[in-house]
């Protein structure tokens, strides 16, 4: 089991490698970009609308909680924005991306290779990693970092009117500490956490696709298996990211 684990972990780098060197590499498939650039976000735009509200609310409702407990009212702003844009925002693509475009990625994929349609185009001298992966890869990864951007306004308008509403909170409190502790950095590491979490979402998602097994059953169990994998590696990652981010970049005034 062990090695078998392993096994499947060098390949899954190793299609990562791949679709990283085939980026670079002549025709562009332009037309395929777009068409997937299109699926995934249509899928996956009007869900991160409607997630990002109850995240930014839940997030404000509680962490304005907390900073009453401790007289930090004034805070409350600052630290449920800075919670949206760094961990929220990315972590809603991500696993949006994952479910609804990931796993479509992974079933159109499956179903091209049990119907051996890759084998087709391998014997013709086309790669289906260039021709079918990397389109997809990088549709995840420019929705991803788009859609992070949307979902970091709305999350972030959902916490400021919970805080004002419900919690009694001052505008220009919630602002001024949203000022105060927020810096440029911090909208940075969103965007990247974005960009990565896409790609690690399209890389898992071809990658499962293009492995299936057993037939069209195998290809229903290789979609539920790219979601599980990708939400695992979404949260280590993420885990890490952070990790480093905190240890890089000082806090505001620190």
């Amino acid at each position: 089991m062990i090695t078998g684990a392993l096994r499947q972990t060098g390949r899954l780098f190793a299609l990562a490698a791949e679709v990283s060197r085939a980026v670079f590499r002549r025709p562009f498939q332009f037309r395929e970009f777009i068409e997937q650039f299109w699926f995934v976000a249509s899928v996956t735009i009007l869900p991160a609308a409607l997630v990002s509200i109850p995240f930014g609310a839940v997030i404000a409702l509680q962490v304005g909680s907390l900073t009453q407990q401790f007289g930090a009212q004034s805070f409350t702003g600052g630290a449920s924005v800075l919670a949206v844009i760094q961990q929220a925002s990315p972590l809603i693509v991500a696993l949006l991306i994952a479910g609804a475009g990931g796993s479509a990625i992974c079933a159109d994929l499956g179903s091209r290779k049990i119907r051996e349609e890759l084998d087709a185009m391998e014997v013709m001298g086309v790669s289906p990693v260039q021709r079918l992966v990397v389109p997809r890869v990088l549709a995840t990864m420019a929705v991803a970092v788009l859609l992070n951007g949307m979902v970091s306004v709305v999350g972030t308008l959902g916490g400021y009117f919970f805080n004002i509403v419900l919690q009694d909170g001052t505008p220009g409190a919630y602002l001024s500490s949203f000022s105060a502790l927020a810096q440029l950095p911090d909208l940075y590491i969103s965007e990247l956490k974005a960009l990565i979490f896409g790609f690690i979402a399209g890389i898992v998602a071809a990658y499962r696709g293009l492995n299936p097994r057993g037939g069209p059953k195998g290809v229903g169990d290789a979609v539920n298996q790219s979601v599980v994998i990708t939400f695992l590696l979404l949260f280590f990652v993420n885990m890490v990211l952070t990790g480093l981010y905190l240890q890089i970049v000082p806090p505001k005034g620190g």
